[in-house]
């Protein structure tokens, strides 16, 4: 399993099997996604959308009706003012 180890400066240098693996070269982009678990997903800014299908998904979680979602929508605005 290919691992990375940080400078006292903050920096990774992504292991070459990985770099081949997400088709990343010198100027690529990345992005680091947290998921629900505190985790985080490192995802090319080279890929498409299709990348992050099923990336939230929670089967313990039951899908949220339209007025759960548009109340949560409400929320978060009066949230940020």
């Amino acid at each position: 399993m290919p691992y990375a180890t940080m400078t006292s400066k903050g920096q990774l240098t992504v292991p070459k099997e990985v770099r081949e693996d997400m088709n990343l070269r010198a100027g690529s982009k990345v992005m680091f996604v947290k998921l629900r678990n505190g985790q985080y997903r490192l995802v090319p800014r080279t890929g498409s959308v299709e990348d992050f299908i099923g990336l939230l998904h929670d089967p313990t979680r039951p899908p949220m009706t339209i007025e759960e979602m548009n109340d949560a929508i409400a929320e978060g605005g009066r949230r940020a003012g």
